[in-house]
């Protein structure tokens, strides 16, 4: 499992959230759907107090990371975090990894 942050996204994050030099933890949440959960979709939040991150990307002096709580809803893809203009705003895109547990 990783996480890849592409430039424009990390720009949007900078630019939009102001989010220099902190971070950004993301998770699994009921309702909605993405391209691998039913019922599921994904959340993020500012937190930069990462409490036992099993993967993180540092990028531009933002941390972005999953903690060991939210593995469930990883298990199995890599996430690539990129920017989508048309509605300005992150976009994620899962890739399957071949890691089950």
């Amino acid at each position: 499992m990783k996480i890849t942050v592409t430039d424009t996204a990390s720009k949007w994050f900078r630019d939009e959230m102001g989010m220099t030099g902190r971070g950004i933890r993301f998770f699994g949440k009921v309702y909605g759907k993405t391209p691998v959960h039913q019922g599921f979709s994904l959340g993020m939040t500012p937190d930069d107090h990462p409490r036992d991150p099993i993967v993180a990307e540092k990028k531009d002096d933002v941390t972005y990371y999953i903690t060991e709580g939210d593995e469930w809803f990883f298990v199995g893809y890599d996430l690539t975090i990129d920017y989508d203009p048309e509605t300005d705003g992150p976009t994620y895109i899962y890739k399957e990894n071949g890691e089950l547990d």
